[in-house]
């Protein structure tokens, strides 16, 4: 591709995220210290939402990786506000498809011979179009069929490489340009993350890698009836160019062709859930990218051996996760503990996963904890929904101060698993308005616990010895607090209070400053007219160095919390 598109493209990304960020400091920063908080919160939720959707318009029109991005950020509930994820979650990576002949000269070069040498057919027109690559189908000669020979053949968007170097070009500059703003800084790693999404989006068009991937998939479940996973055709196969079976059914969001052909939604929904905490807990190994293109319901005859009539499809494995063990004790001290609506449990998990930030009360996220429980444990996902908004609020009056600090960060080997399960769980709705996830979960979390309590004595022993540590520790803990006490050093740390002493400083520097400001304004503007240039000269530069100081050195809040 010609360096001058390629300079284009860039100047195009960053002088969109420079307007983006530049409308941030104006609206989050410099308004707030200026006296005018109000106004920024009022508008806040129809900026954040026209954001987003100007960088979903630039997304699709320039595809690539922006696609990839948006995707990504619609999954990050934790560090973003709502109205960027909402607008975000429907980001379909669909873009126009590519000339054939641009593609022709590709898979040939790739190949080594003519499409017409390789295939008995080929069709020019794709079946899918997405950023980084398309979809053709095809039919393999006779010499070549293994046992098929309808096949799709994937193909890599040409000089796609050189377009994902400019586009992280860009993105790792604006990380650095976010880092500098410490409500981001102080929750999330913002280089860190755009490094995993280009090594991520990197293996994606490696598809010799996605190749080896639909084979551990296939031999993960090779055992299990139902679930069917596309042969490759390593003959027709290299780095830029994948040929797989033909697996094409029912997209498993066309609900009305699933029921058509007799097949219960809800059943879907369910063996759809098992299987990826199969995937999850016990292989440790995960297709990280199932939207609706990727999935399939295949209707087959049913018979003695096979009553469902149905079998679940997967495709493409560019995107999979895997699960350390270590990762996977905490997801499954998760699992237990909301299967078995164990508040402490779960609050443990979440230590384990590291995805609590560094002070966070443990004993009022254990408190919140239980309260949901209490509340919602067992309502469907449509019960869920119908949930009065005052119940809502009210639990986040009870705990404001956990609401306030959202003590929660996601690390980075949780984040593909992190949106496939947001993803998942849209999915499984969808299939069936009264999906009950709890009912799902908790006979699997019976399960790993009988299998701990079985197996895994290590684990009670840990529980039993962290338990007795902590009755060893405690006369020698409370002889020191009692010692602080006697010594007047004995502090009480009051997240609240502070904040209200915060509120208080900030509203005295700005009025103070206000002061400072209009005196040396309006003594200016009297010096002025009484012909004494210089001074009023020098009166309103101090003026906007007071200005300066109120926008940038007062202290300020995270403009989302």
């Amino acid at each position: 591709m010609h360096a001058s598109r390629l300079r284009a493209r860039y100047r195009y990304i960053m002088g969109f995220f420079a307007r983006a960020t530049a409308s941030f400091i104006f609206w989050e920063i410099i308004l707030p210290r200026l006296g005018l908080r109000g106004l920024t919160r009022r508008t806040r939720s129809g900026r954040y939402k026209q954001i987003a959707s100007n960088f979903r318009a630039m997304a699709i029109r320039m595809g690539g990786v922006m696609i990839k991005v948006g995707q990504f950020l619609s999954s990050r509930l934790d560090v973003l506000p709502v109205e960027i994820t909402e607008e975000l979650s429907g980001l379909q990576d669909e873009v126009p498809a590519e000339d054939f002949e641009a593609i022709r000269k590709l898979a040939e070069a790739e190949l080594g011979a003519s499409l017409e040498e390789k295939f008995e057919r080929f069709e020019s027109e794709p079946l899918a179009a997405a950023s980084l690559g398309q979809v053709h189908r095809a039919r393999l000669r006779v010499e070549a069929a293994e046992g098929f020979q309808e096949v799709v053949v994937k193909i890599q968007r040409p000089f796609i490489d050189q377009l994902i170097e400019v586009d992280f070009s860009a993105l790792h500059r604006v990380a650095g340009w976010l880092m500098h703003y410490k409500p981001i800084s102080k929750r999330v790693d913002v280089r860190a993350l755009t490094k995993e999404l280009e090594t991520t989006v990197y293996q994606e068009i490696d598809y010799l890698s996605e190749g080896r991937n639909a084979d551990t998939f296939q031999k993960n479940f090779a055992s299990r009836k139902g679930i069917h996973v596309p042969r490759v055709v390593w003959s027709r196969t290299t780095e830029r160019v994948l040929t797989l079976e033909n697996v094409y059914a029912i997209k498993i969001t066309d609900y009305d062709a699933i029921t058509a052909a007799g097949i219960d939604r809800a059943e879907v929904a369910k063996v759809l859930l098992d299987i990826y905490l199969k995937q999850i807990f016990e292989d440790g190994f995960f297709h990280a990218d199932p939207h609706p293109g990727n999935l399939f319901v295949t209707p087959r005859p049913v018979t003695e051996e096979d009553k469902a009539g149905w079998q679940l499809t997967f495709v493409d494995f560019g995107m999979v996760g895997s699960v350390p063990e270590g990762l996977r004790d905490g997801l499954r001290d998760m699992l237990i503990g909301v299967g078995t609506r164990d508040a402490a449990k779960v609050v443990q998990s979440y230590q384990t996963l590291g995805v609590l930030l560094p002070g966070a009360d443990l004993k009022l996220l254990e408190q919140a904890e239980t309260q949901l429980f209490d509340r919602f444990w067992g309502m469907s996902m449509s019960e869920l929904r119908n949930v009065d908004h005052r119940e809502m609020g009210q639990f986040a009056m009870q705990f404001r101060e956990l609401m306030y600090e959202m003590p929660f960060q996601l690390p980075h080997n949780l984040l593909l698993l992190g949106r496939t399960v947001a993803i998942l769980s849209g999915m499984c709705t969808g299939l069936d308005p009264n999906f009950n996830l709890w009912g799902q979960l908790a006979p699997y979390a019976q399960k790993l616990v009988k299998e701990a309590g079985v197996s895994d004595w290590q684990f009670w022993l840990d529980q039993i010895g962290e338990l007795v540590k902590q009755l060893i520790a405690l006369p020698a803990q409370t002889g020191r607090v009692l010692t602080r006490m006697e010594r007047g050093e004995l502090s009480v740390n009051t997240p609240q209070a502070n904040r209200q002493i915060y509120h208080l400083e900030s509203a005295v520097n700005r009025l103070t400053g206000s002061v400072v400001l209009a005196a040396f304004l309006f003594g200016g503007v009297f010096l002025y007219r009484g012909e004494d240039v210089l001074l009023a000269y020098i009166f309103w530069g101090l003026s906007g160095l007071v200005l300066l100081w109120m926008i940038f050195l007062s202290r300020g809040h995270a403009p989302w919390r």
